[in-house]
């Protein structure tokens, strides 16, 4: 399994925003899928935030995790950086391949200097947790609650 930029393999860029879109499309107004393939390839021009990494095997996409200056307006006050769409497909879980691709975005944010890394999730706080993840609080994004979280990745 490697980990590698969707800027070497932006043929992925469809899947992934299929992907993306399903999971989290109900949290955004006006996230659309053409939205959500939009912004994945902007990500695959570029090896710097705002970027995603990928979980391939072989050819075979696995999952993702992006690095992004905004996660939702509601939030932009609590942070510039972020952790978002955390995404294995459903026949890759149970690998640890959600861990690898966290750890992974963390030592890439540190690598760029970023100080502070932050991520919501409506359901996942115990598993960001134990990745070293702090709570930070609570939120509501379109009538969902999200746990609030940070890290320091240096």
């Amino acid at each position: 399994m490697d980990i590698r930029y969707l800027a070497d393999h932006p043929g992925h860029v469809p899947a992934l925003a299929r992907w993306h879109h399903a999971q989290w499309g109900h949290l955004y107004d006006d996230w659309t899928l053409d939205v959500a393939e939009a912004e994945l390839r902007d990500h695959a021009t570029r090896r710097v935030m705002p970027t995603t990494l990928i979980a391939l095997e072989g050819d075979q996409l696995l999952g993702s995790v992006s690095l992004v200056e905004e996660d939702a307006p509601e939030l932009r006050d609590h942070g510039d950086a972020w952790l978002a769409s955390l995404y294995v497909r459903p026949e890759a879980r149970g690998r640890g391949l959600g861990a690898l691709l966290t750890r992974a975005l963390v030592a890439f944010a540190a690598d760029q200097g970023i100080e502070r890394l932050w991520l919501f999730t409506p359901e996942h706080e115990h598993f960001y947790r134990q990745l070293g993840w702090r709570s930070d609080g609570t939120a509501t994004l379109r009538g969902t609650p999200v746990h609030l979280m940070d890290i320091l990745p240096a």
